[in-house]
């Protein structure tokens, strides 16, 4: 996600010593099949089971874990087992109109399960069932805790079945970057923007970034909408009533909040990318248009990447250009969704968020990050990126740019936490976006650009379908660039004060102002 030019929040604590040592469903009238694209998706490559095999059969069932112990946000996502497959159902009637869902998670238990927590907010629940009984359950805040008619072994696998009336109204705000998100209302259905925490507003998950598994999508519209989630269409299927169901497959493991579903009156835009990518915008009929000249400039994009990042890591891309009012572009996986009104402005400001979203594709989709604190890793590369493509296409000069971030340095660390170090109310700040690039940018100073480009092929190439996190990240550079940079980078991610810049002896940061 692209974050705004200047914000400001609160003070994280010093952890400078935290790198050390770190190197469903009717008969169908009509059937189209829908062919896989030109272009083979990469192998899958998911989160593994940690459960290892299974222990004697005495081994005393117990509760799973409500969270994964995430410092900074412990309740989200769950313990004791791991998602292998999401499948979704959703009976669509209309804008704002509640509607029939069924939630199957497919799992494996890492423990032997009394009981388990899924992540599910708001919604009516109905049933809850495992393996095809009916399970008990409660729920307590975010978390609906489920008990099995019997319990579950470790290393067994398990259907999880939840039937709900989906809320289509549900959103929540946060005071940073995100500001609104869940569901975003359109004027002739929806589209989501789950970033952070919002899936669960969406359908019961295992919510957190470094949590991901493969989804299908199964989508009943009314007639003349269009139904479009990530990754494949597999089949279009009409009703004897008219309405259609549409299946995804999302071709790749993803995590709930880059999980994208819109439903609305569309056109499908086919292109092509590099190497035969397949390339499908996917746009509100009024907009086809107006937003053709930035949109058509994808291929190009995707070409920069590759040259800088390698191959593109996943089976398709394209653009989502909802008819609505979205705060903020998302870079939800293989299908990133930006705001129209970003399209019908200056091609310069359009640059930036598609590049900016098209580069967390590499950095923060295929590349997750592994605590929310490490979101430095995704936002500071896809601002990095965004603002080094910029700046050879009649954006603002790079250096100028980081000057610039270099003087307020002092200021967001004092008001937003240190790089590597933010709070959960800071978390999409300033910081994180035009500080983390500016991180980066030290590190190409320190090591020189032939070294950078080496590290960062490197990192994209290494974790690519993996969890990675900052200590990986200052492991990796350190044996790329053949020199320690654990201290360097240290006090540039964790230190209460901006380090001088390599090679900038004259740059100054700015005096804090206190609150």
């Amino acid at each position: 996600m692209r974050g705004p030019s200047v914000r400001h929040g609160s003070r994280a604590r010093r952890a400078a010593l935290a790198l050390a040592g770190a190197a469903g469903v009717t008969a169908a009238v009509l059937t189209v099949v829908l062919p896989a694209g030109e272009r083979t998706a990469p192998p899958r490559a998911g989160r593994p089971a940690p459960g290892g095999s299974p222990r004697p059969a005495g081994e005393v069932p117990s509760p799973g874990a409500p969270g994964i112990g995430d410092p900074l946000v412990p309740l989200d996502g769950n313990g004791g087992y791991t998602v292998r497959r999401y499948t979704l159902d959703f009976d669509w009637r209309a804008p704002g109109t509640p509607f029939p869902a069924t939630a199957a998670l497919r799992a494996t238990a890492t423990q032997a399960l009394s009981r388990f927590d899924l992540d599910f907010a708001g919604n009516t629940l109905h049933t809850v069932s495992v393996d095809g009984a009916p399970a008990r359950f409660t729920r307590d805040g975010d978390e609906l805790v489920v008990t099995p008619a019997r319990p579950i072994p470790r290393g067994g696998t398990f259907t999880v079945r939840v039937a709900y009336t989906a809320d289509p109204t549900l959103s929540r705000h946060r005071d940073d970057a995100i500001q609104d998100y869940g569901w975003v209302p359109t004027a002739d259905g929806t589209l989501l923007a789950p970033q952070p925490d919002g899936a669960r507003m969406v359908f019961p998950a295992d919510d957190h970034p470094s949590l991901r598994a493969p989804f299908t999508f199964h989508v009943t519209t009314p007639p003349g909408l269009t139904a479009v989630a990530n990754g494949r269409l597999v089949e279009r299927v009409r009703q004897p009533d008219g309405r259609t169901r549409w299946t995804y497959d999302s071709e790749h493991p993803l995590a709930p909040q880059l999980v994208q579903l819109a439903i609305g009156r569309f056109a499908l835009v086919d292109g092509t990318g590099p190497h035969g990518l397949p390339v499908r915008d996917v746009v509100a009929e009024d907009l086809v248009g107006a937003t053709r000249a930035y949109r058509s400039l994808t291929p190009d994009h995707l070409a920069w990447l590759e040259q800088r990042l390698g191959p593109y890591p996943f089976g398709r891309y394209g653009v989502l250009v909802g008819d609505t009012e979205l705060p903020v572009a998302l870079e939800t996986q293989s299908l990133s969704v930006v705001p129209s009104a970003d399209l019908l402005g200056d091609r310069v400001d359009a640059e930036r968020n598609l590049v900016h979203e098209l580069a967390h594709h590499w950095t923060g989709d295929s590349v997750a990050i592994r605590r929310w604190s490490d979101l430095w890793l995704s936002e500071g590369h896809a601002r990095y990126y965004e603002r080094l493509y910029t700046d050879g296409h009649g954006g603002p000069d790079l250096d100028e740019a980081m000057r610039a971030a270099y003087e307020q340095h002092d200021q967001w660390r004092h008001d937003d936490g240190a790089p590597a170090e933010p709070t959960a109310g800071t978390l999409f700040r300033q910081m994180r976006y035009d500080g983390s690039a500016l991180v980066l940018y030290a590190l190409r100073q320190k090591v020189g650009e032939a070294a950078f480009d080496r590290i960062e092929r490197s990192w994209v190439t290494t974790y690519r379908g993996r969890v990675a996190g900052t200590r990986d990240f200052v492991r990796l550079a350190s044996h790329v660039a053949g020199q320690d940079l654990t201290p360097f980078l240290t006090a540039w991610l964790y230190g209460p004060h901006t380090p001088p810049m390599p090679g900038r002896p004259d740059w100054r940061v700015d005096p804090v102002e206190e609150d």
